[in-house]
């Protein structure tokens, strides 16, 4: 008998219950460290008798075995390693075919033991396939037994982790994340997670890796596995996740998806965040004819995500984020107008349920402000003219979504989009007022303040609110009432910069016509002229020089003249305006620190809230000049304190910059009438004009030039040889009278 043989047996002892024979096992472990060339076979000779004890079923005789070979295994680390470890991987999936749970878990704790040794020598033949399949396979164990169960599970879990620390960093290994074995190994852990605590334990002492649940312990496998994943195989590793999901339907329920997904934003490196959230997006696409809380359930989750991955970028694709996101927001109203998925209803369409229809709305908007909040202020600028490119208004922008839905489709559409793009400007503050509201954006939103819809409108007014309150004064300004001192508001003021002057300076007059004309629309409520009166105490606040403050003041008066004057308007409406007038004015007395402007304004009895407007509603035909502010008396208070009184004076006049066109036209066969303002229209005339005087110049004859110009230039050029004559006669004359010697000459002039 070899030598090695008798040193083999020598460590079994008569009796299996006593155990490894140490003695033995010592000098086991002395010769295979001595001759490395025999360790190959002594792994052989121990995987014989163990096949041979598993078959007779001594399995005492089995555990010394494996123990036996997780000693030499940790000992050895020597270039013939890879042939024992051969005879060890098949001794392993002997016990882990065998029908006995015990069996099952001593080959599993054997495997992980063997996962976390560094091995000298690479091997290129080693294949992990069966493990990965049979690690799986208990991970969903159905033993009778619960505490058997769970153990099973659990070694299980313990030898998928063993897989992929054995794997992960091993290049001459199968890749262990490849889809053949994420789709086994990701699952797995999902089903895992799922599961409830098992039964109670008893109360003996534990280790703690023995008293943690399956639960746990498939939470912290779960997060390694994704903590190891480089930016090729985030995408490998999450759509299983995305497949179990919906296999299962588990987005409904969306605490589950929520849960994972948290797991994973949390686990995997920062800088790859964004790759989960694509692969997200992707999916709802993927699932744009699903049900509605199957979509909302994954836009739940994208909101969560977003959330969490403020840390790191959502990467180079910001717009496409916003533009999958406002797709689904369209696609929803269609089906909820349509009720069907597909352009024609049929027989065979799913039932569209317009409650979740609506709650699925109410989720993309929230997602939609979840991802501006982790944006900065240059890439939110970005997504709100992104935003406000994609509202239609009929005759300027085509109408988006399906042609089925017509007027309350676009309607529908312009609501929803208006609410994105209030959640994109909610906490927004930027330092610079010009890049905030830049042309191409405020002017199509201002175009929104003169439509019929009163929601719209509203938003409208929110939006602007929330972009011009840079010191968060909004709230401050309500409930709207007429306050003897403003100290106790505790506004907070800065000194209009630059870009706030350069910014009123080209927008100011664009704004209080606005204003001016929303106050007239007859459908707006006290909500509405709440939001005008925040608007404008906010650009007081906020945007507001000397200059601005006579705009201000002369619109406020206009605005009392508007109430008194415009008969056809209704009589709340009337009264409404004239309490904005009041209440304004008397805000911005204080503003100014006049104090005979501020006497003249309390002096007056005025309605301080638009419910006690209706008070005096039905006399409102015969105020008199008690309650009326009167535009002399307060240029006159003003110019005393260096204000410009001409400007006073003058009583405010909308000025229309762009031209205003009442369209009658067909839209989705129903005809529809709005006031659309085309500023854009007098920019292109303006700048044709131009090129028509370019272009002459360029091309005409020089007589004909001479002849144009020279009616405008000679009455000119006339009058200054006029001039030039006069002064040379009297600067001839002058010089004649003092001699040439007393004449005063610049320095420069003198050598």
């Amino acid at each position: 008998i070899p030598r090695y043989k008798r040193l083999v047996d020598n460590i079994f002892p008569e009796d299996p219950e006593d155990g490894l024979v140490k003695a033995n096992m010592e000098k086991l472990t002395f010769y295979a460290l001595s001759a490395p060339e025999k360790l190959d076979r002594i792994g052989a000779y121990l995987s014989e008798r163990l096949s041979r004890d598993v078959a007779r079923h001594r399995y005492g005789y089995v555990c010394i075995a494996m123990e036996a070979l997780d000693q030499l295994l940790m000992a050895c680390h020597c270039q013939t390693i890879n042939l024992f470890v051969e005879s060890f991987l098949t001794m392993v999936r002997k016990l882990l075919e065998a029908d006995k749970p015990n069996l099952q878990i001593l080959g599993t704790n054997s495997f992980v033991k063997f996962a976390n040794i560094e091995e000298d020598t690479p091997s290129y033949h080693r294949s992990y396939d069966f493990f990965v399949s049979r690690f799986s396979e208990m991970c969903h164990s159905s033993y009778e037994d619960p505490d058997i169960r769970t153990k099973i599970r659990m070694a299980g879990i313990r030898g998928l982790q063993g897989v992929v620390r054995k794997t992960v960093n091993d290049e001459l290994q199968a890749n262990i994340w490849d889809p053949q074995h994420m789709d086994k190994i990701v699952p797995s852990l999902l089903f895992n997670l799922q599961q409830e605590e098992g039964v109670e334990r008893s109360p003996s002492p534990e280790t703690e890796k023995e008293r943690e649940s399956p639960v746990e312990l498939t939470e912290r496998c779960f997060r390694e596995l994704l903590g190891r994943a480089a930016y090729g195989n985030i995408k490998n590793a999450v759509k299983p996740v995305l497949m179990h999901l919906d296999n299962h339907s588990l987005w409904e329920s969306k605490t589950f998806a929520v849960r994972c997904f948290k797991i994973v934003m949390y686990s995997i490196q920062s800088q790859h965040s964004h790759l989960v959230i694509q692969q997200l997006l992707g999916h709802l696409d993927a699932n744009s004819k699903n049900s509605a809380r199957v979509r909302a359930g994954i836009v739940e989750v994208i909101s969560e995500a977003a959330v969490i991955e403020a840390s790191g970028s959502i990467g180079p694709t910001v717009l496409e984020v916003f533009n999958t996101l406002l797709k689904q927001l369209r696609l929803s109203v269609d089906y909820e107008l349509t009720g069907s998925y597909d352009s024609f209803a049929n027989m065979g369409s799913k039932v569209i349920k317009v409650h979740e229809e609506r709650q699925l709305q109410e989720a993309v908007i929230k997602t939609v402000g979840s991802f501006a909040y982790t944006l900065p202020p240059y890439q939110r600028s970005e997504v709100m003219l992104f935003i406000i490119g994609k509202i239609p208004v009929p005759g300027m922008y085509p109408a988006l979504g399906s042609a089925n839905t017509g007027v309350e489709g676009s309607r529908m559409i312009q609501v929803m989009l208006l609410k994105s793009l209030l959640q994109v400007t909610a906490g927004f503050q930027s330092t610079n007022i010009l890049t905030a509201l830049p042309t191409s954006f405020l002017d199509p939103l201002l175009s929104f303040t003169l439509m019929e819809d009163a929601e719209i409108r509203l938003l409208v007014l929110d939006i602007l609110i929330g972009i011009i309150d840079r010191h968060d004064n909004r709230h401050k300004f309500s409930p709207v009432r007429i306050i003897s001192d403003i100290s106790v508001l505790k506004l907070k003021v800065d000194k209009c910069s630059r870009q706030d002057n350069l910014f009123m300076k080209k927008h100011s007059q664009r704004l209080y016509r606005h204003i001016y004309l929303a106050c007239k629309e007859e459908s707006s409520v006290q909500r509405h002229f709440e939001s005008l009166y925040t608007l404008l105490a906010l650009i007081c606040v906020e945007l507001a020089n000397e200059e601005v403050v006579v705009d201000l003041i002369r619109l406020a008066l206009a605005l009392q003249d508007l109430a008194l004057t415009e008969e056809a308007l209704p009589v709340y409406t009337r009264c409404a305006i004239h309490a904005l007038s009041a209440v304004y004015l008397n805000l911005i007395c204080q503003l100014t620190t006049v104090p005979t402007f501020c006497q003249h304004v309390h002096e007056l009895k005025v309605s301080n809230t638009y419910v006690d407007c209706s008070n005096y509603c039905n006399k409102l035909e015969k105020v008199e000049g008690e309650v009326l502010f009167v535009q002399t008396k307060i240029a006159e208070i003003l110019g005393g304190s260096g204000y410009n009184t001409e400007r006073l004076a003058t009583a405010y006049i909308p000025q229309i910059t762009g031209l205003t066109l009442s369209l009658s036209f067909k839209y989705t066969g129903c005809p529809v009438v709005c006031l659309i303002f085309f500023d854009t229209v007098i920019q292109e005339l303006e700048r044709e004009r131009r090129r028509q005087v370019v272009e002459r110049f360029q091309t005409a004859p020089f007589e004909e030039i001479a002849a144009h110009c020279g009616a405008r230039v000679s009455p000119c050029l006339a009058s200054i040889h006029t001039l030039i004559l006069s002064s040379k006669s009297t600067n001839t004359a002058l010089l004649r009278s003092i001699p040439v010697y007393e004449m005063k000459f610049p320095d420069l002039c003198v050598y």
